[in-house]
């Protein structure tokens, strides 16, 4: 999808002002935090508020505020806002509108979450009917606001001084321009200790620390009626928090956030599979919960003991200020804690059970969440047999260990899948197998189903159409593709590595002509003579002996006749009596590694060939050279659609000859997408890794830097790239690059390492220069 900024030219030149100059101006940040359809939702935005008629302070405002949104919250939030923005255009004056459209960057940093902006667009709404005159001073002192309020409180202080105001406008606008009396004493009653957003990043950065991973928090503002907001709860791997927390008696809230938030990792980390809830009522799931949180606390503590210091002071603290309303419940927050302190002693008989049953399965079976499952209906049934009354669902969930999430992550959901955190491509959601003929002939339902079909069938022989003149495979059919590897990629911010970040898929690209590649053999004849005359002086010469040698292999038995003689007749003798063996041999395994990103296909300046065909025609002579010495080598490319989908290509592996099969797949190179360096380096490091050879060769030929669609930072790629080559460095692989980037002095040293990359001026050389840049590192 491509944006033509001239679509809509006309109309914001129509609009004057300066709506033009601000579009140009902010379009380069919009384009670095938006995708196509972001960019375009954006400006069909501005076309509307143009069209919209209430000045140019509007527009601008919104072209120059949405960007900053957008990095805050995502782009889906823009067409909301736009939408807002109309419809208070029946309400109050444009001037307020473009007061609210300054004021977004504010609310999104301070709210965090798409939702929460909606809902704080609904709540313009609805004061823009009950109280007009008190949204522009509101707008105006928004950033004091949510310093201080959720956007719970906020909603409830400001439907409060509507209410309180509705007939008396000046008092209205004192009230909320926090100039009154009542505006301050309502403002600290609905304040909260701390704000989620003021400790979100030392929270991601305090999980970092712990397990060396990236969790996803998120705020949620609980009941906007009430002082309470919504218990911690996982969903799609997200931890939700709630958007404040008072402090817990005299617990700081900051200890609460970081409490639930360490507690809800340890879920994410250590519930490896959800919970069958199948039989399960909701009484029951909430004693298998029970059970679950202390398995993941307990395993948590085996790697970080001081968890345990975190989590055992609300335990503690629960004594002294519960006020359970049922026995049942307070058995339950009490067995809670015996399980999380082995030194807590109960003296009731049903705590100590719990607690013993929990340590004697956990010794035996740590890691299973199913045991969870059998303790929790073991202690449900200990409930009715002691004689005690069930409580309603509603009061056991009343348990109050104040960190601890509501546990539907256990649990499999009719509703959404719990465990799918992140967008997957649909070539990895879809169900694929193999088939029989006669299914394949009786059952299909759709030959040529598109990408997004939810079941693709293969047949590994070939079914021919006869009305085509050709199989299926050959009109629709398409090569299948490895499962994916995972790698490390390195975060420099942080200095740590994102473990199984990187899923790099092993794909084929189409068959081209072999002959193709014979062509390029003859075109680049007179090149290809002094390319042989190179190798001939790279040939392994085998055993050399060299005579005359004080140590050696052999005894030199014309030299030593000699010394004797000498002794013989009186005379010192020549001490070189032996020959020394010295095997010239090439121990060396290479991969070169061909950059296949979208800017190859580009044209070079002043010819009709593009830089993918130069390197089809490099990569061809290479191989022919290295082919006719005899070193293993393998020819790979790689190109990359985010990290999830890092595209590997083997057109030579090890222990291929230079045969038809070869070339048909050089002949078929296409360029595409981005340039994820740092996982296809880790990835041919492992097909070098695999070679027994003692000197291993990666050799890198780039048109470009580091860069890729979900990545905005230019920073963060190029440090990963050049953490993996320090990592490849470590395991005694070589790697060096070959760059046609005429600006690549900024970075290749930094990345490559001096003295380890070479950049070619003139790219029309590149076929020349790469087997004898190749024979230079070699020697």
């Amino acid at each position: 999808m491509s944006i033509n900024l001239e679509d809509y030219r006309e109309c914001l030149d129509k609009a004057g002002g300066h709506v033009s100059e601000t579009l140009e101006a902010s379009y380069a940040e919009a384009s670095r935090v938006m995708s196509p359809r972001g960019l375009a939702n954006y400006l069909e935005g501005a076309r509307a508020l143009c069209e919209l008629g209430r000045g140019t302070d509007l527009v601008e405002s919104y072209l120059e505020s949405m960007p900053a949104v957008a990095r805050e919250v995502g782009e889906d939030v823009v067409p909301s806002i736009a939408s807002a923005a109309m419809k208070l255009s029946s309400m109050v004056s444009g001037a307020v509108i473009a007061l609210l459209m300054d004021s977004m960057p504010t609310a999104a940093r301070r709210l965090g979450d798409a939702g929460l902006v909606e809902d704080y667009l609904e709540l313009i709404h609805k004061l823009s009917a009950r109280a007009t005159r008190g949204l522009r001073p509101m707008l105006e002192h928004l950033d004091e606001l949510f310093s201080k309020l959720t956007l719970g409180g906020l909603r409830r202080w400001a439907m409060w001084g509507a209410e309180a105001h509705a007939r008396d406008f000046e008092a209205m606008k004192a009230y909320f321009a926090l100039e009154s009396a009542d505006s301050q004493a309502v403002l600290q009653k609905e304040r909260r200790g701390v704000l989620f957003v003021d400790n979100q990043r030392r929270l991601n950065m305090y999980l970092r620390a712990l397990w060396g991973r990236d969790f996803f928090l998120r705020p949620t503002s609980g009941d906007v009626e009430s002082r309470e907001g919504f218990r911690p709860f996982i969903q799609q791997q997200v931890i939700h928090l709630p958007d404040a927390y008072d402090a817990y008696d005299d617990i700081p809230g900051t200890q609460l956030y970081r409490a639930a938030a360490a507690h809800a990792a340890a879920h994410i980390v250590y519930t490896t599979e959800q919970i069958d809830p199948e039989g399960l009522s909701s009484s029951q799931k909430i004693f298998v919960g029970l059970f679950e949180d202390a398995r993941v606390e307990a395993l948590a503590l085996e790697e970080f003991p001081g968890l345990g210091a975190i989590w055992q002071a609300f335990h503690d603290k629960l004594v002294e200020v519960s006020c359970a309303t049922d026995p049942v419940v307070s058995r339950m927050e009490r067995a809670a804690r015996a399980m999380l302190e082995p030194d807590y002693a109960d003296d009731d008989p049903w705590v100590r059970e719990a607690a013993d049953a929990f340590r004697e399965a956990f010794a035996e079976r740590p890691r299973d969440p199913q045991m969870s499952r059998e303790l929790g209906l073991r202690l449900f049934d200990r409930v009715t047999e002691l004689g005690h009354a069930m409580p309603t669902i509603s009061v056991l969930e009343s348990v109050a260990i104040p960190y601890r999430d509501d546990n539907r992550y256990l649990f499999v959901s009719e509703e959404s899948d719990w465990f799918e955190s992140e967008y997957l491509p649909a070539s990895q959601q879809q169900v694929r197998k193999t088939v029989s003929l006669m299914e394949l002939v009786n059952e299909l339902d759709c030959e040529l189903a598109g990408d997004d079909a939810q079941e693709v069938w293969r047949y590994e022989g070939q079914f021919w159409l006869d009305q085509e003149a050709c199989t299926i495979n050959e009109l629709e059919g398409k090569e299948p593709v490895s499962e994916p590897f995972h790698y490390p990629e390195w975060d420099y911010q942080v200095q740590l590595h994102r473990p199984d970040w990187v899923s790099v898929i092993e794909r084929r690209q189409g068959k081209g002509d072999p002959e193709d590649i014979e062509q390029i053999l003859t075109d680049y004849k007179p090149v290809a003579s002094r390319i042989k005359h190179i190798i001939d002086a790279l040939q392994p010469q085998g055993v050399i002996r060299q005579r005359h040698q004080e140590d050696g292999d052999q005894i030199d038995i014309n030299a030593a006749v000699d010394a004797m003689v000498d002794l013989r007749m009186g005379h010192s003798p020549d001490p070189r009596v032996n020959v020394r063996l010295i095997r010239k041999t090439r121990d060396l395994a290479v991969v070169v590694l061909l950059d296949m990103s979208e800017s190859t296909n580009e044209t070079l300046a002043g010819s009709d060939r593009t830089v993918l065909d130069l390197t089809r025609e490099a990569a061809s002579l290479l191989s022919w050279a290295i082919d006719g010495i005899g070193d293993p080598f393998a020819v790979h490319g790689f190109a990359s659609d985010g990290r999830h989908d890092v595209q590997y290509y083997r057109y030579k592996d090890f222990g291929e000859g230079f045969n038809d099969k070869v070339k048909s797949r050089l002949a078929g190179m296409q360029g595409g997408l981005s340039t994820r360096m740092g996982g296809a380096l880790r990835h041919a490091a492992n097909h070098l890794k695999q070679q027994p050879q003692q000197k291993k060769l990666v050799l890198m030929v780039t048109d470009g830097e580091p860069s890729d669609i979900d990545i905005r930072d230019p920073q963060y790629l190029r440090q990963d790239t050049k953490k993996a080559v320090e990592e490849l460095g470590s395991e005694g692989i070589m790697t060096y690059c070959l760059t046609l980037d005429p600006e690549a002095d900024d970075y290749v040293s930094r990345i490559f390492g001096p003295n380890r990359y070479t950049i070619i001026d003139h790219v029309q050389k590149l076929p020349e220069k790469l087997p004898a840049l190749f024979a230079s590192l070699t020697s």
